[in-house]
């Protein structure tokens, strides 16, 4: 695929250098290794690379959503790809589905969600800061998944009516989940899933019981490490730098306990 106007481009040095950019021909981005001019770019296929004035080369790398995520502007902590790639994977998120998520932030779970369940699917965030959601908006158009988010300012945590049911996922990133858990039970579908970002135990613990007091099963907290490994030749070894503890996840899945059946037939 040849590079364009307007096409976006991830200039690659090393793994700590990288660069993202929307390619246009009159830009010229300036870095410790040289000045790279977009025009250059225009006209080559993506994995090709480019010299600098410097004579330092950087490759043409079409970006992913990895990529994007990583270049977001940040205006909340963001969930990072180690997470997401675990709740798509335990969540069974595809194409077609109903995504509801409970707190947008800077838009990274929103955006790695639309992702995957585009294009038949949609995702429906709702959020109560409007700085947080401008950012969160910009994030999302330029990572042009516009199409498949419907934004919405609403504090669900007392909402009257829910405004979207049936659904199969329900991402909350809050710092008191606990609180929503009766309103996502109410959006999703039988046996429709949740997972929430929890940054400390003590909100694990919390949250656990609302899940059990509101009919949910399936239950499981996690934490997810990755640790890099910088390797070459005579001298592989662990990367001193990495993510570590970013934060944990708890999943339930919503299910129907028959305690006023169970609570009949004990009269």
């Amino acid at each position: 695929m040849k590079i364009k106007q307007k096409s976006l481009v991830l200039f690659y040095y090393n793994p700590s250098k990288k660069w993202l950019a929307k390619i246009s021909k009159n830009e010229q981005l300036h870095t410790h290794i040289g000045v790279i001019k977009h025009a250059d770019a225009i006209g080559k296929e993506y994995g090709e690379r480019l010299v600098t004035n410097k004579d330092k080369y950087v490759y043409l790398l079409e970006p992913t959503t990895h990529d994007l995520i990583m270049k977001f502007q940040h205006g909340t902590q963001i969930v990072y790809p180690k997470d997401l790639g675990y709740i798509a994977a335990r969540s069974g998120l595809k194409d077609g589905q109903k995504v509801i998520e409970i707190g947008t932030g800077s838009g990274a779970l929103t955006t790695y969600a639309a992702s995957i369940v585009k294009p038949r699917g949609h995702v429906y965030t709702y959020d109560v800061d409007e700085s947080f959601m401008k950012i969160a908006e910009k994030n999302i158009t330029k990572a042009g998944m516009s199409k498949y988010v419907t934004m919405n300012k609403l504090d669900l945590k007392v909402a009257k009516k829910v405004p979207v049911i049936d659904a199969d996922l329900a991402l909350v990133d809050l710092g008191d989940p606990w609180t929503v858990i009766p309103q996502v039970r109410k959006m999703l579908k039988g046996s429709g899933a949740v997972f929430c970002i929890c940054p400390t135990m003590n909100q694990l613990e919390k949250l656990t019981m609302s899940l059990v007091e509101n009919e949910f099963t399936d239950i499981e907290s996690s934490e997810h490490i990755l640790r890099t490994i910088d390797a070459r030749e005579g001298k592989t070894r662990h990367s001193f730098q990495g993510i570590g503890h970013t934060t944990y996840l708890c999943y339930a899945r919503k299910a129907f306990f028959d305690r006023k059946a169970r609570k009949t037939s004990k009269k």
